[in-house]
């Protein structure tokens, strides 16, 4: 289901949905940071998606990382939270979707590295390599956090 992402954006349709959702910044031990190549929107983000009844939020990020990159990974903390009403998600189902999602800390502890049917491309990245790929700016700013060392953020 493709999507369209608008921030701050005057002519962004009005949100009709608050779901909450998880991503997660996975470290690997060469400090390098797992990105997929999402297939709804082209661009490079971190494995993430929406929260299932019944499941805490590590749980979330864990099963969304397995889902989207075939890893196993264990949480070690939370970068920060991002609730901006003015970021949000078009589908092409008419759903538009506020952000709400916690980006959790994590690392590698199994599994092999492929594709899903949400992602076509799935590699690891110095913080460096990440500042020239394509990535909506809400990503960015998770990224960003990250580097910074001081987290929680809440935005």
């Amino acid at each position: 289901m493709p999507r369209r992402d608008y921030e701050d954006d005057p002519n962004a349709p009005k949100a009709n949905s608050l779901v909450p959702a998880a991503s997660v910044v996975v470290v690997g031990e060469d400090g390098r940071v797992l990105l997929q190549r999402r297939t709804d929107n082209g661009m490079w983000a971190l494995p993430g998606g929406r929260m299932d009844v019944g499941e805490s939020l590590a749980g979330c990020g864990i099963r969304e990382t397995r889902e989207e990159t075939g890893l196993d990974i264990e949480i070690t903390g939370i970068v920060g939270t991002y609730t901006d009403p003015g970021h949000v998600f078009a589908y092409d189902d008419g759903e538009v979707r506020q952000e709400f999602s916690i980006c959790l800390l994590g690392r590698p502890t199994g599994g092999q590295l492929r594709v899903s049917a949400e992602s076509f491309e799935v590699a690891w990245f110095t913080s460096e390599q990440t500042d020239s790929l394509p990535m909506v700016p809400s990503i960015r700013k998770r990224l960003s956090d990250w580097r910074s060392g001081r987290f929680p953020v809440v935005r």
